[in-house]
């Protein structure tokens, strides 16, 4: 749906199955479901209600000591807020930075991936694309396999953006 610009209808069927997992007490995929709500506020352009997912998603993540999606939680976090308005650069970088600290700690390499994204195309934003590539070729030098999945891909389009 998001792909072919449903977004509010994916954020209705998102907010169902919310309330549907709510219902039953089922509280381990919350966090999963509540990041994928943010993400589809993030495209719909609804940064508030965004937002507010993901403190959910904290606090669902805190109450079922399931931290599988702490730095995607704090990626999509950064995001939001750089959308929402680019004097929130600063703290938006410390979101990504938080989230790569966290996908490190966790060894979630995919994750590690797709913040070093996001903080490598602040960073080139602000004029620090050197920086920006180093990291980010880091992190893809680490792969040695699945470079036709979609995080690959997006990475290597973007070091090549870097290097020109």
């Amino acid at each position: 749906m998001a792909e072919q610009g449903h977004h509010e209808d994916e954020i209705a069927q998102i907010q169902e199955g919310l309330a549907a997992s709510r219902a039953t007490g089922s509280g381990l995929w919350r966090p999963h479901f509540l990041c994928l709500l943010a993400e589809a506020c993030l495209e719909a352009g609804r940064l508030d209600d965004g937002l507010s997912a993901l403190t959910e998603a904290l606090a669902a993540a805190d109450e079922h000591e399931n931290r599988h999606h702490e730095a995607e939680i704090h990626r999509l976090k950064g995001e939001l807020l750089l959308k929402q308005d680019d004097s929130n650069a600063t703290e938006a970088q410390n979101c990504f930075e938080g989230a790569i600290g966290i996908a490190r700690k966790q060894s979630a390499k995919s994750l590690e991936l797709r913040a070093t994204m996001s903080l490598a195309r602040l960073l080139a934003k602000q004029g620090r694309r050197d920086e920006a590539r180093a990291m980010l070729a880091d992190i893809y030098g680490w792969f040695t396999e699945g470079f036709d999945t979609a995080d690959l891909k997006d990475a290597k389009a973007l070091l090549d953006q870097l290097a020109t």
